[in-house]
């Protein structure tokens, strides 16, 4: 029997963890972040026994749900300073 691992787009507290380092981070420091991060989760996926085409379909996930966060995050501060 294999396992699946939980799908990264619904890993919402590492999505939340990297949208948070995302906004705090800009240029230079924000590339190394995200870099590391992605060879984390592909050496993390690829440990468990995934194939490449799969660990790709998984972090393009990710990337969108951690884009999604920051939209969230953008939207709500730009709602908080128009009030």
């Amino acid at each position: 029997m294999s396992l699946l691992p939980f799908p990264a787009d619904r890993r919402t507290s590492d999505v939340r963890r990297c949208a948070t380092a995302l906004q705090q981070l800009h240029g230079e420091a924000a590339n190394r972040f995200w870099r590391s991060e992605m060879a984390i989760f592909a050496n993390n996926l690829r440990e468990q026994g995934m194939e490449d085409g799969e660990i790709s379909r998984q972090a393009g996930l990710f990337m969108h749900a951690v884009q999604m966060e920051l939209q969230f995050a953008y939207a709500e501060e730009e709602l908080n300073a128009s009030a």
